[in-house]
This record gives structure tokens, sequence and C-alpha cells, in this order.
């Protein structure tokens, strides 16, 4: 059999990894992997890569939280010369587990690792073949031939029996530079000045992501200098560029919260729940309500989280049964409401440096993040009204607590704040199609009040961060026009629901087979990530664990540790398809027992 891999990033390399250590077995059916990379540079990932990302950009993992690799990212950095230890702006640094490294530091061992897994495989027997700079323009599946043919941007075609797709990142949207709009920060560089220039002009962001902060970072070193210790820090504007400032664009107008420590750096998916504890909470029509998991599971997992933090007024709160998972998210979201976010900051600073210098981790962070961990692998048990309501409350609240920045990060964020040179803006803002007129994009901002008002930039960057796409825009069009793919989709509990739902929600619901479901973006798979076609088979041949592709069903599919979880399952499965002579398990319910050997 042969294996053909779509990308070359971390999820690309966990699945190899996955394979290598399942290689005694799997070399009895795996003839050879082929691995197909549109850039040239492989085996990084775009957020790690040095034409995407800059040498100002820190990671937000540390080495102790990555997933296993053969070499832990310690040992390969003390393995390093002096020389390369300088190409990488390291030399003379205390190499540590617990430190956060750029993303270009990751890139580097990311590829270290890939190259290693790569030879392994070799010696396993399993022959490996590298396309890079080829990018997959069509997938085109062929079930009477039992074959998948690839075709490639410059017309060539390859063919396997297997495909798994690893894309990453993908926009759909495009930039309008002519207009000074920029649909991501990616590639970086595109933002940048030309060598000896300035943007010497106020610069607008749409939201305040860390994918906004890679951006901050890498144009406040371009237009002045930060002097001073950590802790200490402050920002020199450059005078050939006074006018130079960010303003970014927050709903809640929040900035995340900073780095903490943890006592267990790697998620589990059944740290705080039993699986057949978890499937016993269904009711009567197979849901897994949100409500129902917050009772049965999160209550008393946060409970014991908070009295080991010592917030015995939120024990209270959640020893009432009238207190639920939309009062947690208030409750908690109300302590980091700040009249002025920057100063907020600053007074959690002093928590979140006890906090990662001293070892003491804040536990309620840490568990939240298991839990929601936990339901990510389940959310297709979910009905409709849960995901609607788990996107609109929770999913907010969790990307700002847990997407936490390092504490680098927010020292150089208040020393732009101490120098006036950058804000942020609560209220929702919304990129208008006309043009300024000078050529500048215009944002119109929606307060709560109700109230209206418009700005203009030069240079303006969605920095919302990656959003399920929707099918028309999958990027390989004969599985669309096949039914290969179809819409990630949940049902509803209540159909009647549907007319109360808000327009925009309402034209994500259609009918399918008699019943009423609802579009959670992406497309929709099982729960070993392979398609699932319009007629509502899972494909023996195919499988996507691209996080643009399935993050509808998989809404909190966050970091690497996800990305090796999901791809260990798709092992899981296939080992499982081989050892029963090709009887592929399609049951979401049978295919959870997988979970448990991750």
């Amino acid at each position: 059999m042969n294996l053909a891999i779509i990308g070359s990033g971390p999820s690309a390399i966990y699945l190899l990894k996955h394979l290598l250590d399942e290689g005694k077995f799997l070399k009895r059916w795996l003839a050879s992997i082929s691995v197909f990379e549109k850039s040239q540079l492989t085996g990084m990932g775009m957020p790690y890569n040095p034409l995407t990302t800059d040498r100002f950009n820190l990671a937000n993992i540390s080495s102790e939280e990555l997933p296993e690799l053969p070499v832990p990212m310690v040992d390969w950095l003390e393995s390093l010369d002096q020389e390369d230890l300088r190409g990488l702006g390291l030399e003379g640094e205390e190499i540590s587990a617990e430190k956060i490294y750029p993303r270009l530091v990751l890139g580097q061992y990311l590829h270290s690792q890939y190259r290693v897994l790569l030879s392994g495989l070799q010696e396993r027997g399993i022959h490996v073949r590298e396309f890079p700079g080829c990018e997959i323009t069509d997938i085109q599946d062929l079930p009477e031939e039992g074959a998948v043919r690839l075709v490639t941007a410059n017309g060539g075609t390859h063919s396997f029996e297997r495909v798994v797709i690893a894309t990453g990142h993908y926009w759909t949207s495009e930039d309008r530079p002519d207009r000074g709009y920029y649909a991501s920060p990616w590639p970086i560089r595109k933002l940048l000045p030309g060598e000896g220039e300035h943007h010497d002009f106020t610069i607008g962001t749409l939201g305040a992501s860390l994918s906004a902060f890679d951006l901050i970072t890498s144009l406040a070193h371009r237009h002045g200098r930060f002097a001073g210790e950590l802790g200490n820090l402050c920002f020199e504007p450059s005078p050939e560029a006074p006018n130079f400032k960010i303003v970014m664009h927050s709903f809640h107008g929040w900035l995340p919260h900073l780095q903490w420590d943890q006592e267990e750096a790697m998620r589990v998916i059944y740290r705080h729940v039993g699986r057949e504890v978890l499937l016993g909470l269904r009711d009567h029509e197979g849901f897994l309500r949100l409500e129902t998991y917050f009772d049965a599971v999160c209550r008393p997992a946060l409970a014991d989280a908070f009295r080991k933090d010592g917030m015995t007024e939120m024990v209270g709160k959640l020893a009432d049964p009238h207190f639920k998972l939309a009062d947690l998210v208030e409750t908690m979201s109300d302590k980091h409401d700040y009249d002025n976010a920057f100063e907020g900051m600053r007074r959690e600073m002093t928590e979140s440096r006890r906090s990662v210098l001293g070892h003491k981790p804040i536990h309620w962070k840490e568990v939240i993040d298991d839990l929601m961990y936990t339901l990510n692998f389940h959310a297709e048990l979910m009905p409709a009204e849960d995901h609607l309501s788990f996107r609109k409350t929770v999913m907010p609240f969790l990307m700002n607590v847990i997407a936490a920045m390092p504490l680098e990060s927010g020292e150089i964020l208040l020393a732009l704040y101490d120098a006036g040179k950058i804000e942020i803006i609560s209220g929702k803002a919304v990129v208008n199609e006309e043009t300024g007129n000078d050529g500048t994009t215009r944002i119109t901002i929606h307060d709560e009040d109700g109230s209206e008002t418009t700005s203009n930039f030069r240079i303006f960057v969605d920095c919302g961060g990656q959003k399920p796409l929707e099918l028309p825009d999958y990027p390989f069009p004969s599985l669309v026009r096949a039914g290969v793919v179809s819409k990630g989709r949940v049902r509803f509990a209540d159909s009647s629901v549907i007319s109360s739902l808000e327009d925009e929600v309402r034209e994500h619901v259609f009918s399918d087979r008699g019943e009423s479901f609802y579009h959670v973006g992406g497309v929709d798979i099982d729960s070993a990530c392979r398609l699932i076609s319009a007629d509502g088979v899972s494909s023996p041949r195919i499988a996507d664990v691209a996080f643009s592709h399935t993050s509808g069903l998989r809404p909190y599919s966050y970091g690497l540790q996800c990305c090796s979880d999901t791809v260990a399952i798709f092992v899981q499965a296939w080992l499982q398809e081989l050892r029963s002579n090709g009887e592929i398990e399609e049951d979401s319910i049978e295919l959870s027992k997988l979970y448990e050997e991750i």
C-alpha cells in the first residue's frame, strides 16, 4: 500500500511519528510514503517557517508542552554548536524546557525531527519520497480502482491507495494591497517596510489575537528599539517615524491572559472523566448536552481546581446548581475585564510572573483547558443548539484564556503602551466594501449602545485567526463535485428552534434526507478524521486532519498536542482496519474506544 501526505507541517510530522511507532506492524502493509509540500521548505509548518514568520515572533508553547518526538527540543538545542546557536539567536542563552523560544527556533527543531522520522521509516523498510515545491491542486477519488489521484499545479498526477490531507492554515479571502487591506498577517514580510523605510502612520488590526501580537512585535522592532530588562522594558520610538502607531479592534476590548504555569503540561482526553461515564451522559436521542457535561464533569473538576487556587468564592458559586456554564464564563471574564486593558495586563503580570517563575500552577485555567479538550473530541455528539452556544459564549473566552501570551510579549506590549504607540478599541469592527477617499480601508465600529463610528487605515490587517472554510472553498474541487466530501453538520435536538434563529445563523441550516442540520463550517468527518460523503459514508481512502477543514466539528482542536492526538487516532483506526481485514468502523461511539489508546 502507498500513502500520500499532503502537507509537511506539524500534523504531518506527528503523523510520521505515529506511523514510525507502529512501523513494525505497518511495514507488512505500507510500502511507501510520499510527502507533498507546496513550499520549498519542508517539515516546519506555516507558523514556524522563515518564509512566513519573523525572527521577533515568539511561539506560545514551551519545550515541555511539545508532544513527544524522537529527540526532545531541549536535548536538540543542547546538541547544537555555538555557530548553530548563533544562527538561531540563542548564543550564550540558558537552554530550558520551560522557556518559550522564537517561532523560527521551533521551526528548525520540527524540521530536524522531520528528517529523523523520515530516516527512521526508511530504516524500517518503508520507502519515503518527498515532493517539495509541489502544490496539490485537486484530488480525484477512484473507487473502482481503489485509488486516489493527486493533481499537481503543473498538471502532473500521482496515484495512491491512501491519502491524508494535512495542509494546515488556509485563508479564502484575498489581500487588497491597493486599499491597504490584508486578509491575514501571513506571510508577515508583506507588511514590513522596505529597507530604510518606515510606516509613519497608524496601522489597524482586526482582533487582538496572538497573531496580532506577532505583527505588532515585528513592526515595533522596525520602528524603534526596546531598552532595559524584562520587568522594566521601555520602547524608544524611531525619530524617522513619529506617527507610527497600532490600533487593535477587539469586540470585547480584551487582551489575552498571560502565560501561566501548569501541573500537567500535556492534555489527556479522559483525564477528568472516563469514556463510559461520558457516553453515559447522552440523552435518549443520543445527544451530549453542554449543560449536562458542565454539571457532571466540569463542575466538580473546576471546584477542586478553584479550591487549590484559593478561590473559595468560585467554589461556592459552583455548588449552586443554578450557576451555569455561561455564568462561569461571565464571572471569569468580568475578572479580566478592565476599563483599561493595558493597565489590567500590568496588574495581571505580577500574578503571571509569580506563577511562571515560581512554578505555581493556576489550576482552574489548566483544568478548563483539559475539560474542553475532552469535549472537542466528542463535539459531534452535541446538538446544533449547543454548538451555537459554545461558539458564541465559550470559545471567545477559551481562546482568550488558553491562547496565553508569553510574558516577554506582554512586556513588549506594555512598553509600547507606555510610549503611546498602541491602543485597543472595543466594539464590533466591520470592514466596509468601499475604500476611503484616499484608497484606504474604511471600517465601521458598532458599539454596544448602538452608535457607530468609522475609521480609515492605510494598512489594516485581519488578525481574527483561522476560520473553518465553506464547502465551495474546499481546495480540491473534484472531491466536492463527486460528493466525496460534504458539509460539516450537526443535528438539532429541537427543530422548532430554527425559526427563532437570527438570519445570519439560519442561513446555515439545511435539510438532508428529511432531517434538519446546522452547517458548523468545514467538512464532515468521522471520529478518525476520514471524509464523510454526501451519502453519509466514511471514505476508506481519504482522511483530512487540516484544522481549517475540520474545526467546524472539532472547534477546540488547538495546538500541537491536538495535532498529535488527532493523527494518533487516525493511525489507530487504520491499524484496527488492517487487523480486521479491511472492515472500516464508521460508528463514532465505537471509534471513541481508540481515544483510550493514545
